[in-house]
């Protein structure tokens, strides 16, 4: 029998030698002084060898028990040399089949059917919340619990939405794996009862009064912030859409803003993908629930300013450090609250200031569907797909009309949205 001080000694010779242990386990010592485990038995009359790797990598103690194993086998009629190389394939093939593997694939499956932009932040969610959790797993080997687990993390740092997105894209994984075989059921699929509830929105502090408003942009745009912010400030009170819209503004979402005035020019519009509008799920990827936005010649001027700073980009209003990352969702809300409206106004206060606004003066006015309309303006989207899509088309130019007049009632006497450009700059230079 060996031990491990007579393994030590062995030194290399001439040629490759054994040293033989016990019940056909022996090391086999290299030329090269490599040592390596090696055992022989015989299946059906025919002598063949199993290796169990070098040592001291694998111990003399590690050598026996693996022989034990492989003797055990061969009791119950069981090959080991062909046993070792199914479980060796099956690994493999788990190794290819990881969460990670088959969510790729399943990504570039569903490419065609969404946005540049989607497909950026379907797989940008999976390689931050997903993959380093579960993403060398094979997708056979995880279950409920996994992924509920997962999802918990993201509910605790208070990211309700964002969790329950990432279910629908884990199921979607799932669904792909069941069709390969690789996966026998769908674990996430019926996860989102036990996921928390969205929570209620709070209202949002916001001033429907047109005279303050008008101080409020005043005050802001006296303030010395940076001109993106400015008139990052003035489009979303122009346009009443949400901050978030705002602040992820591609310039390849923008029409008609850079044409002539002559009469065939193109209505200058904003056209806003769904995935970037506040929707539920299942409607995210559906084109039908896209928001057009009718831009006033006040908002076009905001735009072609913004093109002289940012024009060379994807984004209108990135932040400052970096031009691929779009304006930090706080430097709105920070440029209201430093010129003393911090509880009275925030950015999202602008949807309920417009809505306000116009509908009062759509009932003095005596005009009944204009509430439907700006309703429409606001992306309220009504429970029926096929009569959403229509009132899109069918209130537009009346959309356009509002839009215009609000532009005109809020920015009426403030200073062109080009001197925003320079005005920033006298004020930090002063």
């Amino acid at each position: 029998m060996l031990s491990d001080t007579k393994i030590r000694k062995a030194a290399p010779a001439d040629r490759d030698y054994k040293l033989a242990d016990e019940k056909g386990l022996f090391l086999l010592v290299r030329k090269n002084g490599g040592k390596l485990w090696r055992m022989k038995y015989r299946v059906a009359g025919k002598e063949k060898l199993l290796s169990f790797g070098p040592y001291p990598d694998v111990t003399l103690t590690a050598a026996r028990d693996a022989r034990d194993v492989a003797r055990r086998l061969l009791r119950e009629g069981v090959d080991p040399g062909a046993e070792k190389k199914r479980v060796a394939n099956v690994e493999k093939l788990a190794e290819a089949h990881t969460f990670e593997a088959v969510a790729r694939e399943w990504h570039e499956l569903q490419k065609g059917r969404w946005s540049d932009h989607h497909q950026l932040i379907v797989i940008r969610s999976l390689e931050r919340d997903v993959f380093p959790t579960l993403g060398k797993t094979p997708i056979g080997g995880l279950d409920a619990h996994d992924i509920l687990d997962l999802l918990r993390k993201i509910e605790k740092r208070g990211s309700i939405e964002t969790a329950k997105r990432i279910r629908q894209r884990i199921s979607g994984v799932f669904l792909l794996a069941i069709s390969k075989r690789i996966a026998r059921d769908n674990p996430a699929k019926d996860l989102n009862a036990a996921l928390l509830p969205k929570p209620k929105a709070r209202k949002q502090p916001a001033v429907v009064d047109l005279t303050e408003l008008r101080d409020l942009l005043r005050k802001a745009e006296d303030s010395g912030a940076s001109p993106v912010t400015l008139l990052a400030s003035r489009l979303l009170a122009l346009t009443a859409v949400r901050p978030g819209v705002v602040r992820g503004a591609r310039w390849d979402e923008f029409h008609g803003i850079f044409e002539g005035t002559n009469e065939n020019a193109e209505e200058p519009y904003w056209h806003v993908p769904a995935e970037r509008m506040k929707l539920t799920l299942d409607r995210k990827d559906e084109q039908a629930f896209d928001h057009i936005v009718p831009l006033a010649p006040e908002a076009v001027d905001v735009l072609r300013a913004a093109n002289r700073l940012t024009g060379r980009g994807e984004l209108v209003f990135p932040g400052q450090r970096h031009a691929h990352i779009p304006l930090s969702e706080n430097a709105i809300g920070y440029l209201y609250n430093r010129v003393g409206w911090h509880g009275r106004h925030v950015p999202h206060g602008w949807r309920a200031a417009f809505s306000t606004i116009m509908n009062e003066r759509a009932k003095l006015a005596g005009i009944a569907d204009d509430r439907a309309v700006i309703d429409l303006m606001l992306a309220h989207v009504p429970e029926n797909k096929v009569e959403s899509a229509y009132n899109r088309a069918e209130f537009m130019p009346r959309r356009r009309e509002i839009a215009c007049e609000w532009a005109k009632l809020l920015l009426d006497k403030m200073q062109p949205a080009d001197e925003l450009l320079t005005l920033a700059r006298r004020k930090s230079d002063a």
